[in-house]
């Protein structure tokens, strides 16, 4: 039986990368399954007749299952989610739907075929948040601690996935990386949103005035990352995905105004600088500010690095650079 590979989210940033990698380095099948929400987008599904695109919302049981039955996949990548913190602050329900029941329905379902592996595509922020001052890094033992209903999503569903391997021996692995960038990322994210306020000259808010620290990841290293450990046919285990590039929101939102050339005062500060001790204290509402907002995110990755090799090999201002000046040329 040839091999047949299902992509959850091809239609999204992560997901639109993975497929336009794989596509030099397998001869395989690719099915693509996506809803097609506003953060997605079918052209990023490359023009070749390997690529299958199929709608589908996974938080659909039935649907899920015929999809499967159809096509009876050796592989499943699953990249689908809803991942902006925002949204799931304002509303939790999407991400319980897509994020956790979606991932449940796609496991019950690879149950009913002769599946190599199940990838779920996770994130850092399922162990919470470092301390400022502090040079520990996330690690796979860290503890699991979400601080936000998006992150709570995601580690829900994570214990999902092992759970199943546990209980019914379903081949699985989890990646967890860390804060993504690259061509063609969605405009709600820091980067992309950076550049077309300064494009327009309206300010960017930083949340606290931006001191939050994260682990800055290429997607295509990402990418690169999750198919190597596929090469080596690796499966039943977690394995982190980090950048080594630790930066402030505050120092990515100048490094892209400088690579504009824009003044920071398109750089609007939250005002929450003020101390929670005064009587008048009180928290603005978002873009200004947003609760649960996590401090740092460090991400070690030797355990991947050791058994592959593999290290983040775009340096952070040449990738920004490049993202940059792709806007700039629209």
């Amino acid at each position: 039986m040839s091999e047949k590979i299902i992509v959850t989210g091809g239609c999204g940033f992560i997901g639109g990368h993975f497929l336009d990698y794989i596509h030099s380095k397998t001869d395989s099948e690719i099915i693509v399954l996506d809803k097609l929400s506003y953060a997605s987008n079918i052209n990023v599904i490359p023009n070749s007749s390997q690529f299958k695109f199929v709608w589908c919302d996974i938080s659909n049981e039935s649907h899920v299952n015929y999809i499967f039955n159809e096509y009876k996949p050796t592989k499943v990548f699953h990249f689908a989610a809803e991942s902006h913190v925002d949204n799931s602050i304002k509303n939790y329900k999407p991400f319980l739907e897509s994020n956790v029941i979606g991932t449940i329905n796609l496991l019950n379902a690879s149950l009913k075929v002769d599946l190599e592996k199940f990838h779920h595509v996770s994130t850092d922020e399922v162990y919470g948040s470092l301390e400022y001052d502090s040079d520990e890094l996330f690690t796979e033992e860290t503890q699991i601690d979400p601080r936000n209903p998006y992150s709570a999503s995601k580690a829900s569903s994570d214990h999902f996935v092992s759970t199943w391997n546990n209980t019914y021996k379903l081949p699985y692995l989890i990646t967890r990386c860390s804060n993504n960038y690259g061509p063609n990322q969605h405009h709600e994210k820091l980067i992309p949103r950076v550049i077309t306020n300064a494009l327009k000259g309206k300010k960017t808010y930083m949340y606290g005035g931006g001191n939050q620290t994260r682990d800055w990841l290429h997607v295509k290293d990402h990418c690169a990352a999750i198919w190597l450990l596929d090469e080596l046919k690796v499966i039943n285990d977690i394995f982190n995905i980090g950048g080594d590039c630790e930066k402030t929101n505050l120092n990515v939102t100048k490094s892209i105004l400088d690579i504009m050339s824009k003044p920071y005062n398109l750089i609007g500060v939250s005002g929450e600088e003020q101390s929670l001790d005064d009587p008048f204290y009180k928290p603005l509402e978002a873009p200004y500010y947003r609760p649960g907002q996590d401090s740092r995110y460090g991400t070690d990755h030797s355990k991947l690095t050791n058994l592959t090799g593999w290290k983040p090999s775009v340096k952070f201002e040449k990738g920004l650079n490049e993202v940059v000046m792709e806007y700039m040329k629209k």
